[in-house]
């Protein structure tokens, strides 16, 4: 049996957050320099990413994707890199954004790329029978059907060490890690552990996963969220969130989707990013 294709309804980016309503459209909230905010004329959305950027003086320009209901693909913001050179694509089932490119899944379970590839991390021309795909700074995840991993890009920290990974379920990159969610409901990660963002082992019960930059979100089967690593704009304080069906992380923030419809957030909002208070009708998360 095929595995069913995710579809990401919230998505969060260096300066910006992304939702997609039930009705097909977009709004966002935050940093719009690039215009990367510039979702409202956009329709017949059924998924959204929002490229990411590690913390750092020099960075924080992004993009946003957005999956249409006919297979093709929406684009915009920064697109130095051409990351947003998606016009052409069709048959896609699944988007990621990463920091300087777009990765596409398609129908077929092969992937496409488009944007920086400095590190071999858009080299993704041979991968087939994928059901998830994930962008992290300078690598790129993707999870095959039989539950294996797979990985290209930089490697500096171990990052892209997966190949031995078994019954996976989903995957997340962030700036310099890898983490996967397996079937069991524990977590797994690879890659800098400077600031415990690897510390999953004792996760249990987590039914989804989201990465930032350096700080890796697990959603509970309880509704509950779990948060390890980087803390510094409170991106992690997470522990009294309930009734929650979906996450996102950006680079220094988090979002929560919860039952009732509404979002919340928690983190770095010198952008109003976290200004998702008064978001209404967001797309339950599903497939």
């Amino acid at each position: 049996m095929k595995r069913s294709i995710p579809k990401d309804t919230i998505a969060a980016g260096r300066r910006h957050t992304v939702g997609l309503k039930s009705d097909g459209t977009v709004t966002a909230v935050g940093d719009n320099k690039y215009g990367q905010c510039n979702v409202s004329g956009w329709l017949d959305i059924v998924a959204v990413a929002a490229g990411n950027v590690h913390m750092a003086t020099n960075t924080g320009n992004a993009h946003t994707i957005g999956l249409k209901s006919d297979g093709t693909v929406a684009a915009v913001g920064w697109n130095k890199h051409d990351q947003c050179d998606v016009n052409d694509w069709l048959d896609i089932v699944a988007v990621a954004a990463g920091w300087r490119r777009t990765i596409g899944l398609k129908s077929d379970g092969s992937v496409v790329a488009v944007g920086r590839n400095t590190y071999g991390e858009c080299d993704v021309g041979g991968w087939r029978d994928m059901v998830a795909v994930a962008a992290g700074d300078w690598h790129t995840v993707g999870l095959k059907s039989d539950g294996t991993v797979t990985s290209v890009g930089i490697n500096r920290y171990g990052q892209c060490n997966v190949s031995d990974w078994r019954g996976i379920v989903a995957v997340a990159a962030g700036y310099l890690h890898t983490v996967g969610l397996k079937s069991d409901g524990t977590a797994v990660a690879v890659g800098q552990n400077k600031v415990g963002q690897c510390d999953v082992s004792g996760w249990r019960g987590i039914v989804a996963i989201a990465v930032g930059s350096s700080h890796t979100i697990g959603l509970k089967s309880d509704g509950t969220v779990a948060a390890v690593g980087w803390n510094e704009y409170g991106q992690c304080n997470v522990s009294d969130w309930c009734d929650i069906v979906a996450v996102a992380a950006g680079c220094a923030h988090t979002i929560g989707f919860k039952s009732d419809g509404t979002v919340i957030a928690v983190g770095d909002n010198e952008y109003g990013q976290c200004d998702v208070s008064g978001w209404r009708g967001i797309q339950l998360p599903g497939n």
